[in-house]
């Protein structure tokens, strides 16, 4: 039996209380300014987006969230432009959807239809 791949989500903001609190308040007074598309996109002020937990739910993989503070120690990564979407497919960490794609995605259906689209092409 095939594993299930693990797709990892690095956002664009550092791990930490403070950094959070920080995050919440400038999601709120200037979004147009916020420098991560990916949490934007799946996260409100105060969580996670019952619409993305659904989905991921629905999908045949694990999952892991890392902020950017927290990416080079896990995975020995040099700098990635982020956010970005890395997948680990048995040992294999690789970069699976980059920066440029995921700030194309200008809601959670984009990224949703991005994501399963990559997903079918690893089924085949």
């Amino acid at each position: 039996m095939r594993e299930k791949p693990c797709i990892i989500f690095v956002y664009n903001a550092d791990s930490g209380l403070f950094n959070t609190v920080s995050d919440i308040a400038h999601k709120i007074f200037s979004p147009e300014t916020y420098s991560c598309n990916l949490c934007a996109i799946t996260y409100g002020n105060f969580g996670m987006r019952a619409e993305w937990k659904t989905y991921l739910e629905s999908l045949e993989a694990d999952f892991e969230f890392l902020h950017r503070d927290e990416l080079a120690d896990k995975y020995g990564f040099p700098a990635l432009a982020l956010p970005t979407i890395l997948l680990k497919n048995g040992e294999t960490v690789a970069e699976w959807i980059n920066a440029g794609e995921i700030n194309r995605c200008h809601s959670l259906d984009d990224l949703k239809r991005l994501i399963s689209r990559r997903l079918a092409g690893l089924a085949r």
